[in-house]
């Protein structure tokens, strides 16, 4: 049996190449609620305050608008410290006029699901109490309307949406794959995440200590590979706890010819489908 990725692995932010740097930089602090926490010519780091970064955005005058039906992001998620936090996000994105694309219960968690301006799916949502599917996840998992009723219910009175609060991070990701068993055969295989749940072959959802994922991964899009230079998903990270987590992961990867590159100085590895995937000590 292939040893378990570090359990505390968890996944760090989203780096993401745009057409239109300030339309995209708008959404995502007034229709999202983050911060920008850095700027440079080309890129913006945001996320929340004081320096917790969940999102880049890099803007390159050779960008194309990444096709439609080819493998990459499905949709990052970003993960809520609360179901009340998840209410008012709800009733802000209501207030608002945002365009939805569905909200759902998944038992484990509560989610909304849209998109930005140029297309890339995003997830908002909060978990139920880990007691209640922890080594359950396969049984408490599901896919049904969600009770928008009820979650509204849990705002509390007067408080109103004042953008992304205190503690939360970007909770997992989810990809367009061309075929499952290279999924399975990279990110388990060789990574070392555990497999939480499988659809056929059609979807894997892999995690790390028992989460009930961190990666999905997924054929709904067919096989075919996107422009090196089109917009869309860049990078993600893997964060770790420590430095010495993070040194005996890179070990185990390199034991198992993962090829490990220095990005800037920042290890990285890269999927099949071209996927960069940073690897890092969480602030």
């Amino acid at each position: 049996m292939n040893p378990s990725i570090h359990a505390n692995t968890a996944i760090g932010h989203v780096h993401l190449k745009v057409k239109d740097l300030n339309r995209m930089v708008e959404f995502y602090t007034k229709t999202i609620g983050f911060e920008v926490l850095k700027q440079e010519d080309s890129r913006v780091y945001l996320g929340v305050a004081p320096d917790h970064v969940l999102l880049i955005l890099e803007h390159q005058p050779s960008y194309v608008v990444k096709p439609a039906r080819t493998v990459g992001l499905y949709h990052f998620a970003i993960l809520l410290p609360s179901r009340a936090d998840l209410a008012r996000a709800l009733m802000h994105l209501a207030e608002s006029r945002t365009p939805m694309q569905g909200a759902s219960d998944h038992g484990f968690s509560e989610a909304l699901y849209l998109a930005d301006p140029e297309g890339n799916g995003i997830e908002i949502y909060a978990d139920r109490p880990r007691e209640q599917w922890e080594g359950r996840v396969d049984e408490v998992g599901t896919t049904i309307a969600l009770d928008v009723e009820d979650l509204l219910r849990t705002a509390a009175g007067d408080e109103t949406w004042n953008g992304m609060p205190n503690g939360t991070i970007m909770g997992h990701i989810h990809l367009h794959v061309s075929d499952l068993s290279s999924a399975e055969a990279f990110y388990v295989e060789r990574l070392g995440f555990d497999i939480m749940t499988v659809y056929g072959e059609q979807a894997l959802f892999v995690a790390a200590g028992g989460y009930h994922h961190h990666i999905g991964l997924n054929t709904w899009a067919g096989t075919a590979m996107p422009p090196a230079d089109s917009t869309g998903l860049y990078a993600y990270s893997l964060a770790f706890d420590s430095e010495a987590s993070l040194m005996e992961t890179i070990q185990r990867f390199e034991s198992k010819q993962v090829v490990i590159h220095q990005s800037n100085g920042v290890p990285t590895i890269i999927d099949p489908w071209g996927n960069r995937i940073e690897l890092h000590v969480r602030p």
